[in-house]
């Protein structure tokens, strides 16, 4: 038996549903936030988020460059880069390549769980680019690589949730 679309779903999903696929993106800054460590991937990551933004239609001088020294650091910067009431978002990026120990496992939990925190606490889209790999090859190939580039992904994601706010209010 063939599935039937009873409710007539096209390309623009379901009736009066509510998305960020479009709309003015709000004014504010958008902070990026990028790990030191890993820096050629890291900055693969941050380049093509910050084009991102700007393609999308974000002022170029309301997205800020910030840099930690690796991906434990990213939660702080980002709870600091909130304390200002102009940042209306914020993008994490950084790489944590699996060693011979448990240590990656712990980092990258820890810093998954509070990044989420931060977002749901100040209801502030934080894109996600904590890249968790077994290699180096694996980090690199999703820094613009075979996989793609997660600060594309990133900064896309973000300002999908940043035009459903404004789309829900």
């Amino acid at each position: 038996m063939k599935p039937t679309n009873d409710l007539n779903i096209g390309d623009r999903g379901l009736p009066g549903e509510i998305t960020g696929l479009s709309g003015s993106v709000p004014s504010g800054k958008i902070v990026v936030i990028a790990s030191r460590y890993n820096a050629v991937v890291c900055d693969a990551l941050a380049t093509a988020a910050v084009k991102t933004l700007v393609s999308a239609g974000v002022n170029p001088d309301h997205v800020e460059v910030v840099r930690v020294p690796g991906a434990w650091e990213l939660p702080l910067a980002v709870a600091h880069a909130f304390t200002h009431p102009d940042t209306i978002a914020a993008i994490a990026l950084g790489v944590v390549i699996q060693g011979d120990t448990s240590h990656d496992e712990h980092i990258n939990r820890s810093v998954s769980m509070a990044l989420m925190q931060l977002g749901v606490e100040t209801k502030k889209p934080i894109g996600f680019g904590l890249l968790t790999c077994y290699t180096a090859e694996q980090a690199a190939d999703r820094a613009g690589g075979k996989v793609g580039n997660k600060g594309i992904e990133c900064a896309e994601a973000v300002v999908e949730m940043l035009r459903l706010a404004a789309n829900t209010q």
